[in-house]
């Protein structure tokens, strides 16, 4: 699955961004200031960075000298809005640079095609005698397609991205359903049960004891 990083230090757009972008298919992790950014690429990978430029701690163009040697795309989003900033920005080697306020859609289009251009915009992932095509959001064991709700496919690629990690019920409903956790389990257990079925994973995707679930997988 496609991960991008948003680096945003307004958390209101950055948790609008963060949220279509899953709706779309990609899996997000998100800083709000330049230094926890740097450190945040230091232990991760990712193949898109979404970069504000008025960052605390460390501006955007500081984050990006530092991205330079990665090769990492990245996609400016800022307020500044005159030539002088967006040339500055591109000759630091950002991909594109949208200036607020910007529509998601086109912001999403933007992706896209930085994505097409690194070819990164499809992804196949193999594992546990699945093969799931990230690009058309498809499923299939032994070249059948597994009809998959959009909730179940979102929790699929949740636990892939986080296999043989123990992930505790409000996480799970967090990242999945966008929202607060009330203490209700009954939602995130039942469409893990379903999940499981689907796919035949009973002994794969595991209860572990007063917490949640895991994907228990060598892959």
């Amino acid at each position: 699955m496609i991960k991008i990083f948003i680096v945003e230090d307004e958390k209101p757009i950055s948790d609008l961004i963060r949220i279509n972008l899953f709706e779309a298919g990609y899996f997000c992790d998100c800083a709000f200031d330049g230094m926890t950014a740097i450190n945040m690429l230091d232990k991760n990978k990712y193949d898109l960075i979404l970069l504000d430029i008025l960052l605390p701690e460390l501006n955007g163009y500081e984050v990006m000298e530092y991205v330079k040697p990665m090769g990492i795309p990245v996609i400016f989003l800022t307020a500044k809005a005159s030539i002088s900033d967006k040339v500055r920005g591109l000759k630091l080697g950002a991909d594109d640079y949208l200036v607020k306020p910007f529509e998601i859609i086109e912001l999403l289009a933007r992706v896209e095609t930085v994505l097409r251009r690194y070819n990164l915009n499809q992804q196949i992932i193999n594992i546990g005698g699945l093969t799931i095509d990230t690009g058309a959001r498809t499923v299939k064991k032994l070249g059948k397609e597994i009809s998959l709700t959009k909730k179940e496919y979102e929790l699929l690629l949740f636990f892939i991205n986080n296999k043989n990690i123990a992930l505790f019920r409000d996480k799970i409903y967090e990242k999945i359903w966008d929202g607060d956790f009330m203490g209700d389990t009954r939602t995130v257990d039942l469409h893990v049960q379903r999940l499981r079925k689907k796919l035949e994973w009973e002994q794969l995707i595991t209860a572990v004891y007063k917490v949640g679930y895991r994907l228990e997988i060598d892959q």
